[in-house]
């Protein structure tokens, strides 16, 4: 009797066990992290998780973006005569100080829109009306040759060429009464960002103007949110072939570490080395 009671046990022990659930494993992905596509640009794709890195905020950017784009911005207004300060407030307000989509995924850092003349590559996005063309480039720098180049060759943007290189205000507000753009407080933001950030320096330089002294020391103590050991300063002498042999890079290598495309060089203009 007793075996067969500890048989039943042993029997009841066995279904037991067998009839539990079994546990359930789920997986999700982790809240927060973003994933994006990877974006054809004709040289590389990559997947990026946006989380990865903590982004600049508005000030900061804004700031990295003039250091990156001032010697370009010099350039086009020695080549063009139009003034540093109006190319960098706009490439800054146009391009979200280089963070709008625009700018990243086509290197269009004005908001260049195709136009019947344009024969290059095109993006569409959503602007004054659904799905509009606008011009994509190869690299930042075709897209400051073109803002030149439009400002330049369209009979509208004529009357701003009349104007004093150095007066950025009439500058501004030229380029909203020819129709750059249609935002009525465009000459107002303009005017904001050169007069925030010193801007007009630039102009200074390219127009060869005495700077004021306090305008001079924050000059010298303002590396723009750059890395100081990846600048170097424009000395008397100084050419791409001199800078570039320094630092063991190439001409070439030098002018796209920069986004510049002519050879003129200006004393005190830094350059990203690193």
């Amino acid at each position: 009797m007793f075996k067969k009671i500890t048989l039943f046990l042993l029997i009841g022990t066995i279904i037991g066990c067998g009839s539990s659930k079994p546990a359930i494993v789920t997986t999700k992905k982790p809240v927060g992290w973003k994933y994006s596509k990877p974006i054809q640009n004709g040289r590389s794709s990559k997947v990026t998780n946006q989380s990865s890195s903590k982004p600049l905020n508005t000030n900061e950017a804004a700031k990295a973006y003039i250091a990156q784009y001032s010697g370009v911005a010099m350039s086009n207004m020695k080549t063009y005569g139009i003034p540093a300060s109006i190319i960098l407030a706009q490439g800054v307000l146009e391009s979200g100080a280089g963070q709008s989509d625009l700018a990243m995924n086509a290197n269009n850092h004005f908001g260049i829109k195709c136009h019947s003349d344009w024969k290059g590559d095109k993006v569409y996005k959503d602007d004054d009306s659904a799905n509009e063309c606008f011009r994509k480039y190869n690299q930042a720098s075709e897209s400051y040759k073109d803002h030149a180049m439009v400002l330049t060759g369209k009979k509208r943007y004529a009357n701003l060429f009349t104007l004093p290189k150095g007066d950025y205000k009439a500058w501004a507000k030229g380029l909203k009464d020819a129709g750059y753009a249609t935002d009525p407080r465009y000459p107002e933001k303009l005017i904001s960002y050169i007069e925030s950030y010193n801007l007009s320096q630039y102009d200074a330089k390219v127009l060869g103007k005495e700077i004021a002294k306090e305008e001079a020391k924050v000059m010298l103590q303002d590396n723009f949110g750059a890395d100081e050991a990846s600048l170097y300063e424009i000395q008397k002498g100084d050419t791409f072939y001199s800078v570039s042999k320094k630092f063991n890079l190439t001409v070439e290598e030098l002018k796209q570490k920069n986004n510049l495309t002519e050879n003129a060089l200006s004393i005190g203009q830094k350059l990203i080395v690193k």
